[in-house]
């Protein structure tokens, strides 16, 4: 008996000890301890009724051991007050297990509410997350896209840059090239020209020489020009010819005398004879019919004269051409007009073989 009643006291020791820090793990220990002492309270329920029932049967016995009853009821109700003291304190731990349990419940409400708000806010973060990673994922996309083109763009412009290069190259080459053939060019254009003036002189020179030899022929209807770069020695029909004739007269024999001794000392010139008329119609017979026949016939006759008097000049260099009315100077509008276009001229063009060669060489 004082064996169980020291176990009693110690276990409502320790539950005093322990009522005021109690946690869910300490408390089902405790609650397994109360199963326990309510075990152990029903055993000594138990113990008490036998020894209840042992007492009248010990009084019906031998009233002598009235003392020892009144001693174990003394102990009966002693322990009777520690049963009650456990049980209320059994009571005080089950109210504050459930204030244990209150409040636990209230901290995990208080936890699940600020759970479900801590899980709202990371549902949306996570979603913030998941949106700007797409986000990111686009851009990246469309960044890998864009580098892609760029890199095909810059592959590209390598191969331009190359391709450029090579023309650059090809036409600092080619720049080279022309400006060598330019600089040829100019000093074959300087020779050219320096030749070209050299011939104009020739043909002045030549001019002034046919002024000065034919001019008694002047007021006879002899002119000589410098035109075009050509010398014309133009005559007038009445000094070479009579009126429908293409026989040279003495006076137009004499002038292309001195014409042909001039031309015989220039032998760089080519000499082309051209006979005109008016518009006056010609009617011939035998073989010249018209305007034209009479016009070849007498530039052919010139040239005859010229080569008769001149036999040093290359008959090579010499053309013949008749032209008819249909190269008139003037109009045909007046016997004064009529008579400048019925003419013969002597045109005679410098040599430009030398100055070919230059340009071409």
């Amino acid at each position: 008996m004082k064996t169980m009643k020291k176990q009693f006291f110690l276990l409502a020791m320790g539950t005093l000890l322990f009522s005021s820090c109690v946690t869910l793990g300490k408390y089902e220990a405790l609650e397994s301890k109360n199963t326990q002492l309510r075990r152990d309270y029903n055993a000594v329920q138990g113990e008490l009724n036998d020894l209840r029932e042992e007492n009248a049967e010990l009084q019906r016995q031998n009233q002598s051991l009235g003392a020892e009853i009144v001693d174990l009821t003394d102990n009966v109700n002693k322990q009777t007050e520690t049963n009650k003291a456990l049980q209320q304190e059994m009571n005080n731990m089950k109210l504050g297990y459930d204030t244990i349990i209150e409040n636990y419940n209230q901290r995990i409400t208080g936890q699940n509410q600020d759970l479900t708000r801590t899980n709202n806010m990371l549902a949306a973060r996570t979603k913030e997350l998941n949106d700007k990673e797409n986000s990111f994922k686009a851009k990246e996309e469309a960044f890998r896209t864009k580098e892609a083109e760029f890199l095909n763009k810059e592959a590209d412009f390598k191969v331009k840059e190359a391709d450029f290069k090579n023309k650059e190259a090809d036409f600092k080459a080619k720049e080279a090239e022309l400006k060598s053939q330019q600089a040829v060019l100019e000093k074959k254009e300087a020779a050219a020209r320096k030749a070209l003036e050299a011939k104009e002189k020739e043909l002045e020179n030549l001019r002034t020489s046919l002024n000065n030899a034919l001019v008694g022929f002047a007021d006879k209807g002899l002119n000589v020009e410098t035109r075009d770069g050509k010398v014309y020695v133009s005559m007038e029909s009445k000094l070479l010819f009579p009126s429908a004739s293409w026989t040279v007269s003495k006076e137009g024999v004499d002038a292309i005398k001195t014409l042909a001794k001039v031309l015989e000392k220039s032998t760089d010139l080519n000499i082309l004879v051209e006979g005109h008329t008016d518009n006056a119609a010609y009617k011939g017979s035998s073989a010249v019919k018209d305007n034209w026949d009479l016009s070849v016939m007498r530039a052919t006759a010139i040239v005859k004269l010229l080569l008769q008097y001149g036999p040093a000049i290359d008959p090579s260099r010499i053309e013949a051409c008749g032209h008819g009315e249909f190269a008139p100077k003037v109009p045909n509008d007046s016997p004064a007009n009529k008579a400048l276009n019925r003419r013969t001229e002597i045109i005679l063009t410098p040599k430009m073989s030398d100055i070919l060669n230059l340009i071409d060489n």
